[in-house]
């Protein structure tokens, strides 16, 4: 049980971190505000960095994990450039990136309480907690650009 546990949190992991990216890669080119697009760019690196742990992680245990698909891509980039179309401002993109961080943290947190003590992987357990960690300090970046 503890080694499904385990693989479930690791894809929720990789979801979570493929859903950001694709975010950010659809927000990007309607964000006009110099340092949102600066703190975009950085949040993607940090993503993709996450996102390869987790893939090296999945290789090495012998997890196959599975991207987001195809709807949800269309449903997510459909409502960003909705939202975008009337208010592409620095304020409203930041809001939208701290909704979307806070959903991303809500998951990870969920996953890391899932987590029985003693019986889950410590890697995982290490990256949940580096991707958690990482998104409380998106989410503070954000909250401020909103003001």
């Amino acid at each position: 049980m503890a080694i499904k546990k385990s693989e479930e949190i690791l894809s929720e992991i990789h979801r979570n971190c493929q859903l950001a990216l694709q975010s950010i890669s659809d927000i990007l080119p309607e964000a006009e505000d110099t340092d949102v697009r600066e703190e975009l760019l950085r949040e993607h690196d940090e993503y993709e960095k996450m996102c390869g742990r987790a893939a090296i992680l999945a290789k090495d245990k012998n997890i196959e994990l599975k991207n987001p698909g195809p709807i949800k891509k269309a449903m997510m980039w459909s409502s960003i450039k909705m939202s975008t179309m009337t208010d592409n401002s620095r304020a409203h993109i930041s809001e939208m990136m701290a909704q979307g961080t806070v959903m991303g943290i809500t998951a990870i947190k969920s996953s890391l309480a899932d987590m029985s003590d003693g019986q889950e992987d410590e890697d995982i357990r290490r990256l949940a907690e580096d991707v958690l960690s990482m998104e409380e300090k998106f989410e503070k970046i954000w909250k401020g650009m909103i003001a």
